[in-house]
């Protein structure tokens, strides 16, 4: 007999707050570039921008926690990725098409080469790269035991943080490209899945909010102070545009280990926030065309000032995209194709 799907209520909240951090990264980075990157002149807009960067990495991990926690209740290799390939796949393909014919129109690529690449629109670079995670997922799952060891992940480590550095300072990997970010994230990933096994061990770490979340905060602000300083010195949008850094994966790991903490000390309701959690896949996908919708509403500027704006840039994109995902998922056909 099968046994129960476990289910983990903390993850649920780091997958809403993730999704948020992606909806924030999109609206400041649109705010910077209306500004000319005049990152002296919009530094809260930056800060925040920078702060966000943890969104992608946080993602992957929570990806490696959630199918690590429930790989063994699927009974073979094929019916796991009929599984989750038939969760994701339809609602990517859907989506790219709108993009594709509707939103973005202009293309340097056919349709099949843009699903490949995940390049209908920017956010969805993500998917093609999540697949491949799907794809050799079970092959690590039976390697755990010895990727688990402390002096692999130590040595993983070392090598995703090489690769990290290599790519942020020197040139980018030199490979297809959602294979190259997968490159660049199988650390956090791998990470994910290992503390999955620690569950216990990790709602016991309350008395580590304090260090974590002061952590947390230096890091924010020396990501945020590396993009701002290489940019300043190079010209260069790149270097506060990525998130493939040393110092964002250093700063993923203890933010995650801090909202972690401060979702097990906290009495949250697990029904909202399994809710909105459940709402975030649709949320990534349609929140760009909500943001093209806006930005071009308001005729392209800045208005209020730049915090201001900011706020409700974001409130705006937020807000509108998980109402009509609420509305959507009241149609269940409907959510089905939609994600």
């Amino acid at each position: 007999m099968e046994k129960k799907k476990v289910h983990n209520f903390a993850i649920d909240a780091l997958r809403a707050i993730a999704i948020l951090a992606v909806v924030g990264v999109h609206t400041t980075t649109r705010v910077l570039e209306a500004s000319s990157f005049n990152i002296l002149g919009f530094s809260f807009t930056l800060f925040i921008n920078q702060a966000l960067r943890f969104a992608v990495p946080l993602f992957f991990m929570i990806s490696g926690f959630v199918l690590e926690l429930n790989f063994r209740f699927h009974q073979n290799y094929l019916s796991y990725l009929k599984k989750r390939f038939s969760k994701i796949f339809l609602p990517y393909l859907f989506w790219s098409a709108i993009y594709y014919f509707f939103i973005y129109t202009t293309h340097t690529i056919n349709f099949g080469n843009t699903l490949l690449y995940g390049a209908a629109s920017y956010q969805l670079y993500f998917i093609p790269t999540l697949l491949i995670f799907y794809i050799i997922f079970p092959l690590i799952h039976k390697l755990y035991k010895i990727i688990a060891n402390k002096w692999v992940m130590i040595a993983l480590g070392i090598i995703q943080i090489y690769l990290l550095y290599r790519t942020y300072y020197v040139t980018p990997l030199p490979i297809f490209y959602p294979l190259a970010i997968a490159c660049l994230n199988y650390y956090a990933f791998i990470l994910g899945m290992v503390s999955s096994h620690h569950q216990d061990f990790l709602q016991k770490l309350t008395k580590w909010i304090i260090p974590t979340g002061i952590l947390s905060i230096a890091l924010a602000i020396a990501v945020f102070i590396q993009g701002r300083s290489l940019y300043l010195k190079t010209n260069n949008y790149l270097y506060f545009y990525s998130q493939w850094r040393p110092s964002v994966l250093a700063y993923t790991i203890a933010l995650a280990a801090f909202l972690y903490i401060l979702y097990n000390k906290l009495n949250l309701n697990p029904r909202i926030i399994k809710h909105f959690s459940r709402l975030s896949f649709f949320v990534f996908f349609i929140h760009v065309i909500i943001l093209e919708q806006f930005w071009n509403f308001i005729g392209k500027k800045i208005i209020g000032g730049e915090i201001f704006f900011n706020i409700l840039f974001f409130v705006a994109v937020a807000g509108i995209s998980y109402a009509i995902a609420y509305l959507v998922h009241k149609i269940p056909l409907v959510s089905k194709l939609t994600g």
